[in-house]
């Protein structure tokens, strides 16, 4: 078909300059023997014609003539599942797991390459990429590192060795279920103890407050007294007395000198045996006089309570004798502290050695 092709445009080459070269003859007037040279001409252009034609045919590889152009195809991808991997993360012992679909892709080989296992590479490469990120996350995060490394591997990467490229697709990551019950533990734990802490330094506060401001003199124990009940100035006055005994108490010292003749003399019992059929004379009256009996130790709680305006059945009672025991033991006060919890417990104390002195 490529044969018959030429033959057709080199007889119509030669008739065209054939007509040509007869009109031009005949509108000249040539001579007869010019005829026979046009026909030489004719025969000379036909076959230099056919042989143009035919060269420029043949420099066009025959097989490709009527094969239209095709698209380069795309490098294969190829690709891998790895599930259960553990990784670090930033405390040790918490290892995540780590699962995701490992695709790559081949680069070009240099002259003289070493054959290579592309899955192991790609897998390789993916796994470095996560461990950098996930060596520096708390494992109670996981679901937020999972996020973070579906970003970091959905590009493709050369390897170490820039043989592939590799890249991460349906990524998972996980932290066992024995690790997960374990940190919720530990972190009930801290909360806790963070409670603790502050409800002990709370505790510890008052107790500074109250032993080393408010009872480290008679002064300063009025001076609160008053700021608490500023329209109550005569009451505080008379609770001078009650104020300087429990200074006193509070620091394991007796009353300030110049306080103690606003303190209520103690009443001291009876020290003597006499028969029962016999009445008490003369004498032990007048002695009893001289001497009055001394107080018992609920007798001077008593007073020191209703100094600072409590009765024997205000439900705050208790609260306020609580704060009394912790001044006193905060203090070296054991024995004071012991009766008042003799007092409102009813129970003694473990220590044999605080406990209150029987009641006579």
């Amino acid at each position: 078909m490529i044969g018959s092709g030429r033959n057709t445009m080199t007889v119509f080459v030669t008739l065209l300059l054939g007509l040509l070269l007869v009109i031009a003859g005949v509108a000249l007037q040539w001579p007869r023997w010019a005829w026979p040279v046009l026909a030489a001409v004719l025969v000379t252009a036909a076959v230099a014609v056919n042989r143009l034609v035919s060269r420029d045919r043949d420099g066009f590889p025959p097989h490709l003539a009527m094969e239209p152009d095709l698209p380069i195809p795309p490098a294969p991808r190829q690709e891998i599942r790895v599930s259960g991997v553990a990784l670090p993360s930033a405390v040790a012992d918490y290892d995540f797991l780590f699962s995701a679909t490992v695709r790559w892709s081949l680069l070009e080989s240099p002259d003289g390459a070493a054959l290579i296992n592309p899955s192991g590479l790609a897998v390789d490469a993916v796994l470095h990429r996560a461990r950098e990120i996930t060596a520096g996350q708390p494992p109670s995060r996981s679901a937020l590192v999972q996020h973070r490394l579906a970003g970091a591997l959905a590009t493709m990467r050369p390897d170490s060795g820039e043989r592939l490229l590799a890249m991460a697709l349906d990524v998972s990551l996980c932290l066992p279920d024995p690790d997960l019950e374990r940190l919720a533990k530990l972190s009930t734990v801290r909360k806790e103890r963070d409670v603790w802490e502050h409800e002990r330094n709370h505790e510890r506060n008052k107790r500074d407050y109250l032993g080393d401001d408010v009872l480290k003199d008679t002064g300063s124990a009025v001076v609160w007294w008053l700021s608490r009940n500023e329209d109550r100035i005569e009451e505080t006055v008379d609770r001078i007395g009650v104020l300087a005994r429990l200074t006193a108490a509070a620091n394991n010292d007796e009353v300030a000198p110049e306080f103690r003749h606003l303190v209520t003399p103690p009443l001291v019992p009876p020290q003597q045996d006499f028969d029962e059929q016999s009445p008490p004379g003369p004498e032990t009256a007048q002695e009893r006089h001289e001497e009055p009996p001394e107080a018992g130790p609920d007798h001077r709680m008593d007073d020191v309570f209703a100094w600072f305006g409590f009765g024997p059945h205000d439900p705050d009672l208790a609260l306020f004798a609580e704060h009394l025991v912790q001044v006193a033991e905060a203090h070296g006060k054991t024995e004071a502290a012991a009766e008042i919890k003799y007092r409102f417990d009813g129970r003694m104390p473990e220590n044999p050695a605080e406990a209150p002195p029987p009641k006579s």
